[in-house]
């Protein structure tokens, strides 16, 4: 009996031998990594499925919070509907950046070879970034993160990035930037006729005195009667190195840069971005300023200094296609008459506000 039970086992036990080999040859795996497999499945669906719940709740909870404050406080809803689509944003712009970052690195590519939209993203964000690093230094002290929420709600125009501005006060503060740089057109031409005296050619003399007059009297100038002093941009009095101070800072007030730093800093910040300017006329000229969107028009005009929220998306692109004619006329050493067209072409366009 004793061996008859033996033989049975054995038996058994190779019938399961074989049924374990045809598996494993079937699943391509042994037994025990097979379990391990199927048990990391598992457990991989049941973390899926546990962050599933919880962003679900998470989302739940958010929406029920948006709706109580809609319903009950309309105005901090605003600004924390405001906020959460800022950061969302933000994120999405700093994401793309770096893919750009990454797609340069990879593939080589050079700054001056980036499309007209991924130059102004990179030119945007890393303004941006330069607005929102004094603010995350503040924030650093322990506890000092609620006085700059409330610094932020008493001064959001200087401490926040567009991205947490309300589309109404978008446009508020684009008008209070503009009537800032605004105010240095004319002393601005006041100094280019001073500086006229010292020009020797008679005849550039008398087209660049005819320029600021026609500016000044409140008439548009067109492409070549700006084109026609270009030759007083590219040396003395008026090339880029060759500018006072006081017309340095002038034309800092256009770019919304600082002008309280000294001379060599200026300069040298007035070439970065009058070379920046440069690359997104090339970049804008390869795509076509008709493929733009309104929105995208408004804010090229808006850059190269015309109030594009009191013009009309014609008027608009009419204007820009006049800055273009000039820009891809110059050249690299006549850079300071791109800088003074923010001037020249801006000043007496409709409701601008710069008359003084």
């Amino acid at each position: 009996m004793a061996l008859s039970s033996l033989r049975m086992a054995q038996h058994l036990s190779l019938i399961g031998l074989r049924r374990v080999t045809t598996n494993c040859k079937i699943n391509d795996l042994c037994p025990p990594y097979a379990g391990l497999q199927s048990r990391c499945y598992s457990s991989s669906e049941a973390r899926r499925g546990f962050v599933h719940y919880v962003t679900s709740k998470l989302q739940w909870a958010n929406d029920k919070y948006e709706g109580f404050l809609k319903r009950r406080l309309p105005r901090v809803y605003v600004l924390h509907h405001t906020f959460s689509q800022g950061f969302k944003l933000l994120y999405q712009d700093a994401k793309e950046v770096m893919q750009i970052k990454t797609r340069m690195a990879s593939h080589r590519i050079k700054y001056t070879d980036l499309s007209y939209r991924e130059l102004e993203k990179v030119r945007q964000f890393r303004r941006d970034l330069i607005k929102t690093i004094p603010v995350a230094i503040i924030a650093i002290p322990p506890f000092a993160n609620y006085l700059v929420f409330v610094l932020m709600y008493l001064f959001p125009r200087q401490l926040l990035i567009p991205h947490f501005w309300t589309p109404k006060r978008q446009v508020e503060y684009r008008q209070v930037y503009h009537s800032f740089r605004a105010r240095h057109h004319w002393p601005l031409l006041k100094g280019l006729q001073q500086v006229s005296s010292q020009v020797k050619d008679s005849q550039l003399r008398s087209h660049l005195n005819h320029l600021c007059s026609k500016v000044q009297t409140g008439a548009n100038p067109n492409a070549s009667e700006i084109l026609a002093v270009r030759g007083l941009f590219s040396g003395p009095p008026l090339g880029i190195n060759r500018l006072s101070g006081d017309q340095m800072r002038q034309i800092s007030s256009f770019l919304f840069l600082t002008p309280r730093l000294p001379g060599f800093l200026i300069k040298r910040r007035l070439l970065g971005h009058a070379s920046e300017l440069t690359l997104l006329d090339r970049a804008l000229i390869r795509l076509g300023p008709h493929q733009l969107s309104d929105s995208e028009m408004r804010q090229a005009c808006y850059v190269r200094g015309l109030n594009s929220d009191c013009v009309s998306t014609e008027k608009c692109r009419e204007w820009l296609y006049q800055w273009l004619e000039i820009s891809s006329s110059l050249k690299e050493s006549e850079v300071s008459l791109l800088l003074h067209c923010l001037a020249f072409l801006s000043a007496n366009y409709p409701n601008n506000g710069s008359h003084s």
